[in-house]
């Protein structure tokens, strides 16, 4: 008999940089910017995968890459969180087939977290791997979805609920380019649902980012050249915060899931079947929640989560549910968190603005007062 010999093999971490273009007018530049970078390969094949409503910024780049020489096709879908499954990312690889893309062949996603998602699953599936480049076109995929590598589609359920972000992975893109010019005609609850990631980025950083925002708050709730003023600077801080964060955590194995602030909460709220609110808004009051939760498990003071709440609501948030729902059924909503651990519950709750603890097995009692403060019923 011959005794097997025990190797191990030492893998180091996966290297990823992404550069970011965050000046105004910075779409018309991507085929520079993808140039700098060795993206526009010797066939200048682009594969765009772009939002429906998003054909003004769609246009700006088309034409900055076909002034470059580069051959464009676009594959366009509806922004949907329905849409946002595997049959939906099939269809695209068979597009991105029949195109005849290779490994080096880039996959553009012009358009908000869904399609930066999605877009992203299938480049960093299709063929092992290819390269992404994001342009987003609401403020919530600019300081969010865009940044970080993560990549998902959700999972349709039975009862007509929806496990989001079940299957995925981390493919980070090569280039970002954050252009608030993509936002002038972004509808005004769009722009409002962005604001509860940098809220949430503002809360994670620590007082001086968040008192930045309050100051800010009247601004950003109006429409109008004073909001657009703010709008970029606004961007840029919750780009560093995140890019920080992500750069010492990539995987997410520590610091990171504190980026995952409200979204246990947000995320039950979303899976409910014929759920009306937008991902920024359900983290709102996901936020509310863990505050609340946190208040009464006696980390948080009440003025802790009153802060939060007057924030939100000077944004333009929604702070509680709106209609009627048991409590029971968000309880179990939120058993498809992927972010549990095994089958345990795990919350980020805040003591303070600024420092915030990821919580394994809450007890049920403060997971319960999360829910009834945004509205829950028994």
């Amino acid at each position: 008999m011959i005794d097997a010999m025990p190797i191990d093999i030492s893998f180091p971490p996966v290297p990823f940089s992404t550069r970011v273009d965050t000046s105004v007018g910075a779409v018309g530049r991507l085929a520079t910017r993808m140039a700098e970078i060795g993206m526009l390969g010797r066939d200048g094949l682009v594969a765009i995968v772009a939002d429906v409503g998003a054909e003004s910024v769609l246009g700006r780049a088309e034409a900055s890459l076909l002034d470059a020489g580069a051959t464009v096709s676009v594959h366009r879908i509806e922004p949907m969180e329905t849409v946002k499954v595997q049959s939906t990312a099939d269809r695209i690889v068979e597009w991105a087939i029949d195109l005849g893309v290779s490994r080096g062949t880039p996959i553009l996603a012009i358009g908000g977290g869904i399609v930066c998602d999605l877009a992203g699953h299938v480049a960093g599936t299709l063929l092992r791997g290819m390269p992404l480049v994001l342009v987003p076109t609401t403020l919530l995929a600019m300081v969010d979805a865009a940044f970080g590598g993560k990549t998902a589609v959700n999972v349709p359920l039975s009862g007509g609920r929806l496990g989001r972000n079940l299957v995925g992975g981390f493919h980070p893109a090569k280039l970002v380019v954050a252009d608030i010019v993509a936002l002038e005609t972004l509808p005004e609850r769009e722009l409002r649902a962005g604001f509860a990631e940098c809220v949430k980025h503002g809360w994670v950083d620590g007082e001086e980012h968040l008192a930045w925002i309050e100051s800010q708050a009247a601004q950003l709730a109006e429409p109008g050249p004073r909001r657009t003023s703010v709008l970029r600077p606004l961007v840029e801080r919750s780009i560093a915060v995140k890019a920080g964060i992500v750069t010492r955590d990539p995987f997410e194995h520590g610091e990171r899931r504190l980026l995952n602030f409200g979204h246990t909460y947000a995320h039950a709220i979303e899976a409910r079947a014929g759920n009306r609110w937008h991902h920024g808004e359900a983290v709102a009051i996901g936020m509310v929640a863990a505050v609340a939760a946190a208040v009464a498990g006696g980390r948080a003071e009440p003025s802790v989560l009153d802060r939060m709440r007057v924030l939100l609501d000077r944004l333009g948030l929604p702070v509680t549910l709106g209609e009627p729902i048991p409590l029971a059924e968000l309880r179990g909503l939120m058993a498809l968190d992927k972010k549990r651990s095994g089958l345990a519950l795990r919350l980020v709750l805040p003591d303070r603005v600024g420092r915030l603890e990821v919580v394994e097995a809450p007890p049920e009692e403060m997971v319960a007062a999360g829910w009834r403060a945004v509205g829950a019923t028994a």
